[in-house]
């Protein structure tokens, strides 16, 4: 049986931190075409879908979402998971692909690897998350509609709606799950057990991490992310963003 993988992208204008975090500019695009770009080009992904806000301030998110090739959905600003959940009914889809989009380096590898977690099984739920082994930034989950409905009907909490995932992880008794590390993707010690980096996007001088990796490694469509990790030990931009502090969900 043939299964249409969805991949959604969650993005909007209202950040807290880092307000219109996703369009600023990375080389010659945005942050969200850079987005759109990478996750488009994993092996695993049928469709892309940005999933953002009824609010109005968003409507430059659907626009250029749009302009990148992806789908766009519109929903709930405070309710992400219902947002969510809407955005993968309406797609019909059977595996949902959450990603978000403060991470313009997410690696396309990293997608189909955790992708193939739920397609080649009964995992219900599939993730590089739980344990923490890849950068910052590379964050990938995978699930299958099935399980997503009933996540969608039974996490009531405000940090379940808020985040999305977290009830998959705190209830994981109750779902198959799998947790892919850094070694199932990249064969060089340099790219795994990373989670000393950040590649995301949280707050100025994570954009000045981003900036640096873009304006300064070549390349053509997509900006490897081997490259990227390379470029950023090699010049300790690290050093940058040492002082922002992680949000926790």
């Amino acid at each position: 049986m043939i299964q249409s993988v969805i991949a959604i992208i969650q993005a909007r204008m209202g950040s807290t931190r880092l307000p219109g975090k996703v369009m600023l500019p990375l080389a010659d695009d945005h942050v969200l075409t850079h987005d759109v770009r990478r996750v488009s080009a994993a092996n695993h992904v049928d469709d892309v879908v940005v999933a953002t806000s009824k609010q109005t301030a968003d409507d430059i998110v659907a626009r250029y979402a749009t302009r990148a090739g992806a789908n766009t959905h519109r929903g709930s600003e405070s309710d992400v998971l219902g947002r969510m959940y809407d955005a993968a009914r309406n797609a019909d889809a059977d595996i949902v692909v959450r990603i978000t989009g403060d991470c313009p380096l997410v690696d396309p590898d990293t997608i189909d690897e955790v992708v193939s977690r739920v397609v080649d099984s009964d995992t219900e739920y599939a993730a590089n998350i739980t344990e923490r082994t890849f950068p910052r930034g590379l964050d990938v989950e995978a699930f299958t509609f099935e399980s997503f409905e009933r996540v969608h009907e039974e996490a009531t909490e405000p940090h379940h709606r808020e985040h999305v995932t977290p009830y998959y992880r705190e209830e994981s008794d109750r779902f198959v799950t799998e947790s892919v590390v850094s070694a199932d993707v990249f064969d060089d010690p340099q790219f795994q057990n990373r989670d000393d980096l950040r590649l995301t996007l949280d707050e100025a001088d994570d954009y000045e991490v981003l900036r640096e990796i873009y304006e300064n490694v070549p390349f053509d469509d997509i900006l490897l992310t081997r490259e990227a990790i390379r470029y950023a030990d090699e010049n300790d931009l690290m050093s940058l963003n040492a002082a922002v502090e992680q949000k926790t969900h």
